[in-house]
């Protein structure tokens, strides 16, 4: 299955189906999930990062239970905008996963999205350190996810 655009995979999605988003670390993988009117993000969880065919079930059994057709992953562009070999493994990975979960696939620019919601973790909510790290998958995914949603909206 290609990978859409965030336009086109909007009309692959049936009347009220979700989004899911997923920001892919080395370790975890942080979940969002949209309302079923595409305008609000909202982090779902993370998932262990394990190989390629326990995720796609795990995402896939999270696409079922939510109502979710589709997905939005993170695009680990450089600073400069241009696209290195992380980003190149990330479309590579969500190519795999669009396959094996049989759901329709977008990216989206994912700079700084960490960043700005550990700034956000600290500074609004004072949360240690375990705390964060807790948290932050989740929250980046959903902070991604609602970029797209607000970038098509």
């Amino acid at each position: 299955m290609p990978l859409f655009n965030l336009t086109d995979l909007r009309q692959q999605l049936g009347r009220e189906q979700r989004l899911i988003g997923l920001d892919p670390g080395s370790k975890t993988i942080g979940v969002a999930l949209s309302d079923v009117l595409l305008t609000i993000a909202t982090p779902y969880g993370s998932l262990k990062r394990a190989k390629l065919k326990a995720n796609a079930a795990e995402i896939l059994a999270i696409a079922r239970k939510e109502g979710a057709g589709g997905l939005v992953v993170g695009l680990p562009l450089s600073m400069d905008g241009t696209a290195g070999p992380a980003a190149q493994a990330a479309r590579d990975w969500t190519l795999a996963l669009s396959e094996a979960t049989g759901l329709p696939a977008a990216m989206q620019d994912e700079r700084l999205s960490s960043a700005a919601v550990n700034r956000f973790l600290v500074g609004e909510l004072d949360l240690t350190r375990k705390k964060r790290a807790e948290a932050v998958d989740r929250a980046a995914a959903a902070y991604m996810l609602q970029g797209a949603l607000d970038a098509r909206g």
